[in-house]
């Protein structure tokens, strides 16, 4: 069957359509991706502005169209952090849902961090071992842990690359200043959950989701997405440590001119490399391995398992 996954993030709408089935992988048959940075269109009061609100059922309706003209029997709509988080979500919820007929799940941080885990676990099998699981999107880091297809331990934390650099990071380049206030503000966040990660023993393999962490993994070396899925694509602690403070001096137009850097996540990648640092040193990760399928592809593995 043809389904569409339908998912209002910090950053995009994105509407993946894919031809799956029970037992199988999902195949990806069309992306459509709309920049709509619900994250930036809050008020004073952290509710989703008036225009902001119009350019989300805008969107909605257009994703629709897209996957009926694709042939999608089914769309699964969800929301994440931006979403979840605003001042008048209830309300945003009940607009999209009167103005489009689409009902949007929104899910927890946790939810989040296990429908991801779920994913890398497919993707990697049983042979992986234990997994640990990271995960920066606009709104929030994930991180799980576990042996099994459930993790054992999930958390998600408010350390997204868009969030941060909307709060922390106001200067093209940032102040010196604002970059070492947001370096001790994340490690102070992540370390709070280490403990509870550090007595469920040390991983067998270190995996990496998300926009944020290819384009790290770009720029320190692996390979471009040209050269297809399975080409194995790895992250060093090393290298992205070399990467955080050149990435701090450049403008953005220059970031967004990095290999696999687009402009629209330029402004964010130095917010989201700082996360990546903090999680990695403090989870004492020396390289993490980039796991091609995330929260939208977990999405669609739920529903399949629950398929006749």
């Amino acid at each position: 069957m043809r389904l569409g996954v339908l998912d209002v993030g910090s950053n995009t709408v994105h509407l993946l359509v894919v031809d799956a089935h029970p037992g199988a992988r999902p195949l990806p048959a069309y992306s459509h991706k709309t920049e709509l940075r619900l994250a930036e269109l809050l008020d004073g009061e952290g509710a989703i502005s008036e225009p902001g609100v119009e350019r989300l059922i805008d969107t909605v309706r257009e994703a629709l169209e897209v996957a009926g003209d694709k042939g999608a029997e089914d769309v699964l709509p969800f929301a994440t952090s931006a979403v979840r988080e605003a001042a008048n979500a209830e309300d945003v919820l009940r607009r999209v849902a009167e103005r489009t007929g689409v009902e949007l799940t929104v899910l927890s941080g946790e939810e989040e961090a296990r429908l991801t885990f779920l994913a890398a676990r497919r993707w990697f099998g049983w042979s992986a071992g234990k997994l640990l699981v990271l995960d920066i999107g606009g709104g929030s880091l994930e991180v799980a842990y576990g042996i099994d297809e459930e993790p054992d331990r999930a958390v998600s934390l408010p350390l997204g690359a868009g969030r941060l650099t909307s709060s922390w990071l106001p200067g093209d380049p940032p102040g010196v200043e604002d970059v070492r206030a947001l370096r001790r503000y994340v490690r102070a966040q992540i370390a709070r959950t280490v403990s509870d990660f550090s007595r469920l023993g040390q991983p067998d393999r270190v995996v990496a989701t998300s926009k944020t962490f290819r384009q790290l993994a770009r720029i320190a070396g692996a390979a471009r997405s040209g050269e297809g899925l399975y080409v194995q694509r790895t992250l060093g602690r090393k290298p992205l440590e070399e990467w955080v403070p050149r990435l701090a001096a450049m403008p953005v137009e220059q970031r967004a001119a990095l290999p696999g850097v687009s402009a629209g996540r330029a402004p964010q990648l130095l917010a989201g490399a700082l996360v990546a640092e903090g999680v990695m040193d403090l989870f004492g990760v020396d390289e993490l391995e980039i796991c091609p399928w995330a929260l939208r592809e977990g999405i669609i593995l739920r529903r399949l398992d629950h398929l006749p």
